[in-house]
């Protein structure tokens, strides 16, 4: 029995020192993400889903790029995305020229604005038939949905639809 443990001792002592050899080949592709363009879109860089890295990230300001960037990706104006956030064009665009950042209740806004586009493109497939049921009424009322996203609570809301359209869920 003495020499099962001297066995079973000396084989954990080589078990210990056993390192993987070093091999040439790596199991995963690289290749750069700037490719494919990956990581560079404003959904993938700002799509924040835990409300208090959101609200933490708001309250830090974003720059007015991300504004900007937002615009283009959604493909809307950004006059018309200023007056979704309760700001004036003028305003931000003294924001850019001062390279000051936007206000915590701005900067929230946004932040939900992304995450709504980012999750209506992940369910409707594109921004495009995303931004399509955007400007239909309601089923049953004359609301668009576009219309309530001029506050927090609006986008929230609005999200919310998205999902329960998602679950199967008429809306």
């Amino acid at each position: 029995m003495l020499w099962k443990k001297f066995y079973l001792c000396e084989k954990f002592i080589e078990m210990e020192n056993y390192k993987p050899k070093q091999t040439a080949k790596k199991s995963k592709v690289e290749e750069p993400m700037a490719t494919y363009a990956v990581g560079s879109s404003i959904f993938n860089r700002f799509s924040i889903q835990d409300d208090y890295k959101l609200l933490k990230k708001a309250r830090e300001g974003l720059k007015t790029d991300v504004f900007y960037s937002l615009a283009d990706a959604i493909k809307m104006p950004e006059k018309t995305l200023a007056s979704v956030i309760n700001l004036s064009p003028r305003t931000i665009s003294n924001y850019r020229e001062q390279k000051k950042d936007l206000d915590p209740i701005y900067s929230e806004h946004l932040l939900k604005l992304i995450n709504l586009y980012r999750f209506g493109k992940d369910i409707f497939g594109t921004l495009d038939e995303f931004t399509l049921w955007m400007n239909r009424p309601f089923w049953n009322s004359e609301d668009k949905p576009i219309d309530f996203i001029s506050t927090s609570g609006g986008v929230d809301l609005i999200y919310e639809e998205v999902e329960k359209l998602a679950q199967g869920y008429p809306v």
